[in-house]
């Protein structure tokens, strides 16, 4: 039989067995419900556990993979334990039971996302990952999310006390903040339960688009009841559960949610079973609780950004449509444990839809920061936010929406670089060679009036540059684009800059840019000589003599990004991204702090095996601008099939339902036989190794193959074949079924048996 779409042969072929088979937006609550888990972080004490953290998580993979929160998983000062319990409910309507142990594959700390991997039984016994089978949902795109579309919310409201619950609303708003991607939170009409923090959002057709997020702990002197604080265990041994307790922050309602295209890196790479580590721990410093207290200062907003992610403009109010809004601000002394929240109001009135619950921080320990939102209407009226950092107010600021477009004089769109002779800016803006004497800036000006005041202010890694201090009047035409530039008697030295533009004593226009590396013409050379290093032993190999390739044809224990550096100051934000076969594994911002020169930065690229066959590629970033790439390729320079087989593919399922009753059966199994066989070479042998994937329906019907179905092209076309089997129902099979680019995913159906 000629080999046809999935889809389409289903239906055909139903068809002719005086059956019915149609795909529909199928969102499958009880699939999403039985694949998830209530988390329990516990501290061991002897024989005592003392819970420490609980929250929600979603099984993403049959072999025990779970997506949620970092900050309820992954060990930290406010949540301290050692041992992680995953609960799942026998039944979907059931409260949880404690299952398994895992423990923590991923993690991004700055998002607040991690990927756990079961690792044994509640007794401790180890778990061959192989031989679970457990439900699961696939992880789909969460750029098609749209304003007021449906989504709906699974995880569990209490401690364990309940079954899971779902909750449906819209999505109300899209937050952006300075993270990869342009939507760093979606903001969910409905309120979640504080405990549901790492709990699924799904689309309406039923795809797995993000992961609800908030955070809350308790600060030392404040009221336990902002965090919804609960003693419930006797962890300190004196036979009392009282004040003196362990309390379990289980947090206050929220609306925030990480949409799971941010945690797409940390995913493959757990599937993958990759691990990145940077070798060069360098010397900086980590604060702690005890350390300096958080700040929030030069709180201002603009009505737009540029492509390095700085205001193109400050401003004191907008006009009445203004679909554009963003609040900056400088910090310091901030930590991934700090809990961080941004309260809008409206002439007074609370506006949940631009607010940020509680989170955690997801910026380094000092810079600047913007929250914000483009292509929504912002209403009229005084618009005032106030940021809280650890509960207590930091700052705030207001905002006028709705005045008249009246002609200010404006600064804007500010970029850096070199001026040659003719009067020209030179450079990529924002990146910036050591050795120049002279720094300038161009900028757009509007509406500027002869004889008006203006001033510049230069700084180096926040202190005010001696002598750059220039006030102005102006001179020049009312519109246009203007330079200044700031001059030192020596070459002004690596680190962080920034310029800020008054007119008439207020803030106009800023923005930073960095000096660092060796000159190449106008531009900077950073990172010289990326390269790999590929080893068969245990032991990192001697980074200064080991001999570099970019092609590895035999097995190797780990892979080594090296890359030497140049006139970096320490406290500079620079950027590492892995990718594999072209899909990022990781992308991490931190803070530079291995010395201003160097050579042979050692990144280490390992997995539980042999690092596999793929192309391999390291790209190194300061402010969004890529300074250094390398690749390499190991084996035949792509990924197995059975490890891309696990990623990547089409999801089937769907519901099966007695034609005469119209309800589901249970019971029912649906076999897919692999590509070398047909239904009737199954039906004559019966041999298990022919099966590609085999799913039981459940109380309701459903059934989900676990195994994707590997995507067929011009070159390889993968056939497979189906078969249903049912006591008391005429069996059904199929031949030929294909899956394309262009088939949906996931495949939803419905089958109609006929009794026999």
């Amino acid at each position: 039989m000629k080999s046809m779409p999935l889809l389409m042969l289903f239906v055909l072929f139903s068809l002719t067995t005086s059956a019915m088979v149609r795909a529909q937006d199928l969102f499958d609550v009880e699939r999403s419900k039985r694949a998830t888990v209530f988390i329990t972080q516990v501290e061991n004490r002897g024989a005592t556990q003392i819970t420490r953290c609980v929250g929600s998580g979603t099984i993403i993979s049959e072999n025990g993979l779970i997506l949620t929160n970092a900050h309820h998983t992954v060990r930290s000062e406010s949540c301290p334990g050692d041992l992680l319990i995953i609960s799942m409910g026998i039944t979907p309507d059931e409260p949880p039971i404690a299952r398994f142990r895992a423990v923590v594959a991923q993690a991004d700390r700055g998002l607040d996302l991690a990927v756990l991997r079961i690792a044994s039984y509640i007794d401790g016994r180890l778990i061959n990952p192989e031989t679970l089978s457990l439900p699961f949902v696939s992880p789909g795109d969460s750029t098609g999310i749209q304003l007021d579309d449906t989504l709906t919310f699974v995880g569990y409201p209490t401690l364990a006390d309940d079954s899971v619950v779902t909750l449906r609303g819209t999505a109300s708003s899209f937050l952006n903040e300075p993270i990869p991607g342009i939507r760093s939170w979606v903001k969910f009409s409905n309120e979640i339960p504080g405990i549901g923090t790492g709990g699924a959002i799904y689309s309406a057709a039923g795809e797995l688009v993000g992961v609800a997020t908030s955070a809350y702990r308790i600060f030392p002197g404040q009221d336990a009841s902002a965090a919804n604080c609960v003693r419930f265990q006797d962890s300190n041994g004196d036979s009392l559960v009282s004040a003196d307790d362990v309390c379990i922050a289980t947090g206050q309602p929220f609306g925030t949610i990480r949409p799971i295209n941010l945690a797409r890196s940390l995913i493959r790479a757990s599937l993958l079973g990759m691990q990145i580590l940077s070798l060069n721990q360098g010397s900086g410093t980590t604060l702690t609780s005890e350390s300096t207290k958080p700040r929030i200062t030069r709180i201002f907003f603009a009505a737009s950004l540029n492509d390095a992610g700085m205001p193109s403009s400050v401003i004191s109010s907008l006009p009445v449509g203004s679909q554009s809004l963003y609040l900056f601000f400088d910090y310091e002394n901030m930590t991934p444990e700090t809990i961080y929240e941004v309260k809008v109001t409206n002439d007074g009135r609370p506006n949940r839809i631009f607010s940020l619950e509680p989170v955690r921080w997801s910026g380094g320990q000092k810079g600047m920061w913007y929250i914000g939102s483009t292509n929504q209407v912002w209403p009229n009226g005084v618009t005032e936010f106030t940021i809280l950092v650890n509960g207590e107010i930091a700052a705030s600021q207001r905002i006028i929406i709705g005045s008249a477009d009246e002609a200010t004089p404006i600064f804007s769109d500010v970029a850096f670089g070199l001026v040659d002779n003719n009067g020209n800016l030179l450079g990529n803006g924002y990146i910036l060679p050591t050795g120049g004497t002279i720094a300038s800036a161009r900028f757009i000006h509007r509406n500027m009036a002869q004889g008006t005041e203006w001033t510049a202010i230069w700084y180096v890694n926040g202190t005010e540059i001696p002598g750059s201090r220039q006030s102005n009047i102006w001179q020049g035409e009312p519109d246009g684009a203007a330079t200044t530039s700031v001059e030192a008697g020596s070459a002004l030295p690596a680190g962080s800059y920034r310029l800020e533009l008054y007119i008439q004593g207020r803030l106009a226009a800023t923005s930073d840019f960095i000096i660092a590396g060796i000159p190449r013409g106008a531009f900077a050379d950073v990172f010289p000589n990326p390269r790999f290093v590929g080893s068969t032993s245990s032991l990192p190999p001697d980074f200064t003599t080991a001999t570099p390739s970019n092609n590895y044809p035999d097995q190797i224990t780990a892979l080594y990004a090296l890359f030497d550096w140049q006139q970096i100051a320490p406290g500079t934000l620079w950027t590492l991204r892995w990718l594999v076969d072209s899909d990022v594994i990781y992308d991490q911002t931190s803070v530079w702090n291995a010395g201003e020169n160097g050579v042979a930065f050692p990144v280490q690229l390992t997995t539980a095996q042999n690092v596999p066959d793929g192309t391999y590629r390291i790209e190194i970033l300061l402010n969004n601008i890529v300074f250094a790439s390398a690749s390499a390729q190991v084996g035949i320079g792509q990924l197995p099939i059975d490890l891309l087989g696990q990623s990547e593919g089409v999801q089937l399922r769907g519901t099966i339902i007695d034609a005469e009753t119209g309800q589901g059966v249970s019971g029912i199994n649906f076999i897919l036989i692999s590509q070398d066989f047909s239904a009737a070479e199954y039906f004559a042998a019966r041999d298990e190794s022919m099966i590609y994937a085999l799913a039981t329906t459940d109380n309701n019907g459903v059934f989900v193959i676990s195994r994707p179905l590997e995507l067929s092209t011009e070159d390889n076309e993968i056939a497979y074949s189906a078969v249903i089997l049912a006591e008391g129902y005429l069996p059904m099979s199929a031949d030929g079924l294909v899956v394309d680019e262009e088939t949906p995913d996931p495949i939803d159906l419905v089958i109609y048996l006929t009794r026999d």
